[in-house]
């Protein structure tokens, strides 16, 4: 693998294992709070991140040694309101500014495995940072996200709140390997 390529990857794998950390951190204080709904979707999120960061992992699997890695990572325990603007916030940063920096790289580099990878995690942010938006505004109106189930897929970490889909909409896989929180 191109070493650019390799550095965008490690930071990437580095930025989704901490969101997984911050998330999990950020679900109990949620839960804590009043909101089992909210924490709920924290808590499949970082999941979500963790498979991310394992996509990450996998497409440098010719990649051997010790590395420091760089990375982006929003520290701090807020009320559930803030803590759900700021992992929004750093949703949105994936999105629209380091994922698409990374993709031209790779595929500038022929790095298609590594694409594909963040491929998956630019769209299941988009997915994560609308969901942070609409549970910040239950909670700012003084209510629980209105989903008592919220499920994940466990191949791209698309998230969803009602379960309908028959297919993932990003990966394709059965909605029959969704994992239920």
């Amino acid at each position: 693998m191109r070493d650019m390529t390799q550095a965008n990857l490690r930071s990437a794998y580095g930025g989704e294992s901490q969101a997984r950390n911050r998330y999990d951190i950020w679900g109990d204080i949620a839960k804590k709070d009043g909101y089992p709904n909210v924490a709920r979707l924290f808590h499949c999120t970082a999941d979500a991140e963790k498979i991310h960061a394992g996509l990450h992992f996998k497409a440098m699997k010719d990649v051997k040694g010790d590395f420091l890695v760089a990375s982006m990572a929003g520290f701090g325990i807020g009320s559930t309101s803030e803590n759900l603007a700021a992992a929004r916030g750093g949703e949105v940063f994936e999105y629209t500014e380091m994922y698409p920096a990374y993709i031209e790289v790779a595929q500038m580099q022929g790095e298609e495995e590594a694409v594909k990878a963040m491929r998956f995690a630019v769209e299941a942010e988009k997915i994560h940072a609308e969901l942070f938006g609409k549970a910040k505004e239950a909670v700012d109106s003084g209510k629980d996200l209105d989903s008592e189930k919220i499920y994940l897929c466990p191949v791209c970490g698309f998230v969803s709140l009602t379960g309908e889909e028959e297919v993932c909409p990003l990966c394709g896989c059965k909605r029959a390997i969704f994992v239920e929180y």
